[in-house]
C-alpha cells in the first residue's frame, strides 16, 4: 500500500479525488487519529483512537477475530462503536471474547465494543497498530476531532507492477488538488509501505549484527575471565593434582577433571543468563505490551555458546595442570 501523510493539508475532498480520478488505485482508506485517553470501568490507559472506514481491514491486511467490523451505513450514520486492536483487551484485562458488547468511553464519549483485530505486530512503525481502536470516521470527524483534516490516507494499489506509477499518478492528483505550481514544493508525504518495511528490515539486520558483535565481545571477556579463574584455581589445587597423580592418576583425568570444572560454570552462568534474560523479556513484555518470544533454540544456542566458550578456555588451564609434575607439584608450598 501506498500512505499520503500530512496532518495539516489532507483533506475528504483528496480522498474523493483520489477515489474518482486516480487508475492504478482500487480502494481509498482515509484516517484521523490522535492518542487519547480511554477508559473502561476504572482503568484509564493512553492509545491512539483510529476515524477510519470498513476498508481500513482488507487494506492493512487485517481480519476480525472477534466480533464484526462496522458498515458503510453505520459510518455514515455516526454510530458510536469502536473495534479494539489486539493487544487492548490485555491493557483493559480482559478477555477479547468477554469485551465484545461492553461500552468503553473515548474522550468522555460512551462507544460499544464489535470487534477485535487480529493481531498484526509493529511494522516499520515504532507505533504497535496492535494497539489502537477504530472507530467510525464519520463519528471521528462529527463527533471527537473535527472535520475539516484528515492525518493520512492509505491506498491500495491494483497491481504491485504498477506501485511506481501509481505514486506519480497519485503526487498528480494531490498537486492538482492543493493548487501546487510547477517547481513548487509538495505540501504532503507519499509513502510506500513496501520500502518502508524494507528499511525497517535492513535496519534490524543493523541492528542484529550490532548485538552479535557486543555478544562476541561479551563471550570473549567472559571466556578470558574463566581461564583466570581456572589457571588461579590450578595453582592453589597445586599439591591436590599432585595427591591425584601420586594414587595413580593420568593426564586425562586430570585433563578431563579440570575441563568438566570449566564447562559447569560457563553452563551455570548460560542457564543464569537464559533465566534473567526470560524473566526480562517477560517483565517489558507486561510494561510495554510487547510481543516478545522466548524461542527454544535461542535457548539451546546459549547453552551451546556456553559449552564452546567453557571448552575453548578450560583446555590451556586443563592442559597446565594434567603437565604437573607429581613430585614437583607435592613439594609446592
Amino acid at each position: 500500500g501506498i500512505a499520503i501523510m500530512g496532518a495539516i493539508s489532507i483533506t475528504m475532498d483528496d480522498d474523493t479525488a483520489l477515489a474518482q480520478r486516480a487508475r492504478y488505485i482500487d480502494a481509498v482508506v482515509p484516517e484521523l487519529s490522535r492518542n487519547v485517553q480511554v477508559k473502561k470501568a476504572n482503568q484509564n490507559i493512553n492509545v491512539s483512537v483510529v476515524g477510519t472506514t470498513s476498508n481500513y481491514v482488507p487494506v492493512h491486511s487485517y481480519t476480525i477475530t472477534y466480533g464484526r467490523m462496522y458498515t458503510p451505513g453505520e459510518d455514515d450514520a455516526r454510530q458510536r462503536y469502536a473495534v479494539l486492536g489486539s493487544a487492548i483487551p490485555d491493557m483493559f484485562n480482559t478477555n477479547p471474547a468477554a469485551i465484545i458488547g461492553q461500552d468503553i468511553q473515548i474522550r468522555g464519549i460512551t462507544f460499544q465494543v464489535i470487534g477485535v483485530l487480529s493481531q498484526k505486530g509493529a511494522q516499520g512503525s515504532f507505533n504497535n497498530p496492535d494497539e489502537q481502536i477504530l472507530i467510525p470516521l464519520q463519528t471521528a470527524r462529527y463527533r471527537m476531532f473535527g472535520p475539516d483534516r484528515l492525518r493520512s490516507i492509505t491506498v491500495r494499489v491494483v497491481d504491485l507492477d504498477h506501485m511506481n506509477l501509481a505514486m506519480i499518478e497519485i503526487e498528480r492528483v494531490m498537486r492538482r488538488m492543493h493548487h501546487i505550481r510547477p517547481g513548487g514544493d509538495n505540501d504532503f508525504q507519499i509513502r510506500n509501505q513496501t520500502d518502508i518495511l524494507a528499511t525497517f528490515q535492513q535496519t534490524t539486520q543493523t541492528f542484529g549484527a550490532l548485538l552479535a558483535g557486543i555478544a562476541a565481545v561479551s563471550l570473549l571477556v567472559g571466556g578470558i575471565g574463566i581461564m583466570n579463574i581456572m589457571l588461579v584455581s590450578v595453582t592453589e589445587r597445586t599439591r591436590e593434582i599432585g595427591v591425584r597423580k601420586a594414587l595413580g592418576a593420568t593426564r586425562n583425568n586430570i585433563l578431563f577433571q579440570f575441563l568438566v570444572e570449566a564447562l559447569v560454570l560457563c553452563l551455570t552462568g548460560g542457564m543464569m543468563g537464559v533465566v534473567f534474560g526470560s524473566l526480562g523479556a517477560i517483565v517489558l513484555s507486561k510494561m510495554f505490551h510487547w510481543n516478545t518470544l522466548i524461542s527454544p533454540l535461542a535457548i539451546l544456542l546459549a547453552f551451546f555458546f556456553s559449552a564452546m566458550v567453557g571448552l575453548f578456555f578450560g583446555i590451556w588451564p586443563a592442559q597446565r595442570a594434567a603437565q604437573l609434575d607429581p613430585i614437583q607439584a607435592l613439594r609446592y608450598e
